[in-house]
């Protein structure tokens, strides 16, 4: 019984560090111009598995806030695409969270080893 309530917390608390890391994985994979699909595959081969029910409603939030901006295309033979790019002020915010990771995992660092 013990180990299913380790499990569980452990689980639960990577899903919570995930979940303020995809943003931010998602502000510096988009210094490019991706639509989603190819965003989620280059997120997967780097390590960070992100379901399409997470991430598409992320890239709408973050549109909203101001930090990516996106448009939609037809290209020839394929359906429509929204392609997604981060914004200057998502530029500004991917400038800071760096910041603030850096100064993050330095202190866990110290807590930990």
């Amino acid at each position: 019984m013990r180990n299913e309530i380790d499990a569980s917390y452990v689980s639960n608390i990577t899903s919570d560090l995930k979940r303020g890391l995809i943003s931010v994985a998602v502000l510096s994979k988009l210094k490019k111009e991706k639509y989603g699909y190819v965003l989620q595959k280059e997120l997967s081969e780097a390590g960070l598995e992100v379901e399409q029910g997470t991430l598409y409603p992320l890239l709408r939030r973050m549109e909203a806030q101001g930090f990516l901006k996106s448009d939609w295309r037809i290209e020839e033979d394929t359906k429509p695409r929204r392609y997604y790019i981060t914004s200057p002020e998502g530029e500004e915010a991917l400038i800071d969270l760096i910041a603030e990771w850096d100064s993050l995992v330095k202190t866990m660092d110290g807590i930990i080893h």
